[in-house]
């Protein structure tokens, strides 16, 4: 689903327009960009949860020379899906 598909379906499923659709989205997007650079995790029951992880540098290899690399240190936002989700899924 690409961002537009999105916007127009929660606009569908709330009766709304799609100008608040797309404010509420980009809403959402700023409170939880917020919340992980202060937190490091946000919440969502019965969806997942959003969580701030650190990645150890490590050496790694060049796919086209096979030659070894040094990959740096870096910090990544991991999606854990709720269980509920997990199991209608999995259903």
């Amino acid at each position: 689903m690409t961002r537009t598909e999105l916007i127009d379906a929660l606009a569908t499923e709330t009766g709304g327009d799609k100008k608040v659709a797309k404010e509420f989205l980009e809403g959402f997007t700023r409170i939880v960009e917020a919340e992980m650079k202060k937190e490091g995790e946000v919440p969502l029951a019965g969806l997942g949860k959003f969580r701030v992880s650190k990645r150890a540098a490590r050496t790694g290899r060049n796919p086209a020379t096979g030659e070894a690399i040094q990959i740096p240190a870096k910090t990544v936002v991991k999606f854990a899906i709720a269980k509920q989700l997990k199991e209608l899924i999995n259903a």
